[in-house]
Formats: structure tokens, sequence, C-alpha cells
């Protein structure tokens, strides 16, 4: 039918969490912390669109992401123009790539990355 969620492991919940409230503007709708094991859940959402549960757990093994590790390859958010997003990122310090165009939409697209390494696009729509 559509996807529910998508489940995020950070390595610093304090530094990820004001990434994806902050940065992208993700908004809170529920912030948990589970004693039993010492880890925090904080379900985000697009609009009222529930779409991030951010997790924090101790010492987390950290996972391959580049060149074309096994597993998910990045996140994509839509948006209505590509270079207003990309230069309001840049404006709050990300690295973004350069626009490139989808060869076969035409449609706009760019990548950055969490503060995980985890790589976003931001597609034009």
């Amino acid at each position: 039918m559509k996807i529910h969620h998508i489940a995020i492991i950070c390595s610093d919940y304090e530094v990820s969490k004001k990434f994806y409230t902050d940065v992208l503007g993700l908004h809170i709708i529920r912030e948990v912390y589970r004693e039993e094991r010492q880890s925090y859940k904080l379900d985000l959402a697009i609009g009222d669109h529930y779409v991030i549960e951010l997790f924090s757990f101790p010492d987390p093994p950290n996972r391959p992401s580049r060149p074309e590790a096994c597993g998910l390859r990045h996140l994509a958010f839509s948006v209505d123009n590509v270079n207003e997003k990309r230069n309001e990122l840049i404006e709050k310090g990300l690295v973004c790539e350069e626009i490139r165009i989808d060869e076969f939409t035409g449609k706009e697209f760019f990548f950055t990355q969490d503060p995980d390494q985890l790589p976003l696009e931001f597609y034009e729509m």
C-alpha cells in the first residue's frame, strides 16, 4: 500500500535529532527513552506523514555505506524546488553535491548526507 516508516540508528542521538528536526525540518511526533535498552526512540513526520523512527543505542556497530555496499543505498525526499532546497541546506552548513538530471525522467536531484554519512537525496517533483 505504502511505506509506513524508515528506522535509522544514529551514533549521536542529540546531533541526529537536531539534524532531522532543525536542518531538515521534520516534526517530532513522540520521543521516548527506553531505560531497559538505554535507547531513545524519536518518531518524526513530514507534515502529518509519519516517516522516520530515529533510534539511539549504546555503541552501535558501523555499517559500510560506500562504495555501493549491500543494504539501504539512500533515502530520497520529494521537494518542490531542488535549487531552493540545496541552497537552504548549504546555508545550514551541509555539503551538497551538484544538481544532476535523472536521465529517465528529466527531473533534477542532488545528494547530501546525515551526521552518520547516510546518503540523502532530494528529488524535484
